[in-house]
């Protein structure tokens, strides 16, 4: 039945999830891996982010700007930046441009492992798969995303900044002191990386999940890449949707 066997796939998945925790052990092996993790996931990952941020900022400034004006409110254009980028897009769009670059890169690597047996070749070497493979991964991305959110955050306001003032021709004074008055420090601005750090351990999370436990084929790596950008998308607006609803009131 469709209903069980979505059940033993959560209950896989949970125990997929201890297992990584339990295998985090902060070795110096898991630290040389960590980093050269967070430099393939994480630096490799911010050119599309930051090109990214400046034309989603760029767009939602002209967007927010044509619909104040109507009311008479386009001054106000920067507090709709700010909280739209803190409170939701941002978080939401760098998880979702992660997932495309690092994430499927996640999959397809573990995948490959699977389809040359060298996950098998470390288990017959006593080496744990999952802490050699898959929790340098998962800790790589939750490092990293809360970063990326900030990059791609600062980005954004800076190319909805520079259009809102030297484009429309808004105020910068009144720009700054808007989206000042209007984020706060603890329930957005910190919020958003709470809601990032969440969704890049989810990406991590089900990318690792589906590469590891993918068909030893390259037919079976290429299914896993596509189920990772797909679940871990679909996880990330679902997550983003409860978050949003208990943490924004």
């Amino acid at each position: 039945m469709p209903f069980v066997a979505a059940t033993r796939a959560i209950g896989r998945a949970g125990l997929f999830t201890f297992s990584v925790l339990r295998a985090s052990r902060p070795t110096a092996d898991f630290f040389r891996e960590l980093v050269r993790e967070i430099y393939k996931i994480g630096a490799r990952t911010l050119p599309i982010i930051t090109v990214g941020g400046a034309f989603v900022g760029l767009s939602v400034t002209l967007l927010g700007y044509r619909a104040l004006d109507t009311y008479g409110a386009a001054n106000q254009v920067s507090a709709m930046l700010g909280l739209g980028m803190y409170r939701e897009l941002g978080p939401v769009l760098t998880a979702l441009l992660f997932i495309g670059r690092a994430g499927s890169s996640i999959a397809a690597e573990l995948g490959l492992m699977r389809a040359t047996d060298q996950i098998t070749a470390l288990g017959l070497m006593a080496i744990d798969p999952i802490g050699k493979a898959v929790a340098p991964r998962f800790w790589a991305a939750l490092i990293c995303m809360p970063l990326l959110t900030g990059f791609f955050c600062s980005l954004a306001i800076s190319a909805g900044y520079f259009e809102a003032v030297h484009v429309i021709g808004i105020d910068q004074g009144f720009f700054w002191q808007v989206l000042k008055d209007s984020v706060d420090f603890s329930e957005d601005f910190l919020m958003a990386f709470v809601k990032s750090a969440v969704f890049g351990a989810t990406a991590a999370l089900v990318a690792a999940y589906v590469g590891f436990h993918a068909e030893p084929t390259i037919e079976g790596t290429s299914v896993a890449t596509t189920q990772a950008v797909v679940n871990a998308s679909l996880l990330v607006l679902m997550f983003n949707f409860v978050m949003s609803a208990l943490l924004f009131r």
